[in-house]
């Protein structure tokens, strides 16, 4: 198409044309997965099969954009002088920002796999008691954690201002969360 159109060998139409494309697979990565259906799995114990679809789409954003920078060193070197001068982030901004969205919802996932373990810890001993208590208390504030960032009114994958505002803010707070979490929980386990 670049080199043999009369009309769509133009660093704006092929900006267009990208960016349709990049909005096309934003729709069917929703379709493949949407917010709802990752928490819904997260309460089934399908945490696993939930990163695993996520990370599908992060293969197939990759590979779409390597191709595309393939496409763009063969048209460079094909057609010197019509080279693609196309800022890549000018082409690839909403993608991209989808790639970051589920890069969050992978490590968000990733979180809660791990810090699920603590509901199976019963710690025995002389204080045995106490720690076990100290767990259950460290999982209880996780899932208030998490349940601040499943509860919310709007679809944790959607990219609007208005929700991707609400999600950094969520997100925000619960990666600070756990950050404490995570101190309370390394602390109860370095006490002898």
């Amino acid at each position: 198409m670049w080199k043999g159109s009369a009309y769509y060998n133009t660093p704006g139409r092929l900006v267009v044309l990208i960016r349709e494309i990049c909005n096309t697979l934003i729709r069917q990565a929703c379709k493949f997965i949407d917010g709802n259906r990752v928490f819904e799995m997260i309460e089934a114990d399908e945490t696993k099969t939930a990163i695993d679809m996520l990370h599908s789409i992060v293969r197939v954003f990759g590979s779409f954009k390597s191709i595309y920078f393939d496409y763009k060193a063969k048209a460079n070197q094909e057609c010197p002088n019509n080279q693609w001068k196309v800022q890549n982030n000018a082409v690839f901004v909403r993608l991209d920002s989808f790639l970051e969205r589920c890069h969050d919802i992978l490590d968000l996932s990733n979180t809660i796999m791990a810090f699920s373990k603590l509901a199976k810890i019963e710690v025995g001993g002389t204080k045995g008691k106490t720690l076990t208590t100290s767990i259950n208390q460290i999982y209880f504030d996780f899932n208030a954690a998490v349940g601040a960032v499943k509860n919310v009114d709007y679809d944790v994958m959607d990219l609007s201002d208005s929700s991707a505002k609400a999600f950094e803010n969520n997100y925000y707070e619960f990666r600070g969360k756990i950050k404490e979490l995570e101190v309370s929980e390394r602390s109860e386990a370095s006490e002898p």
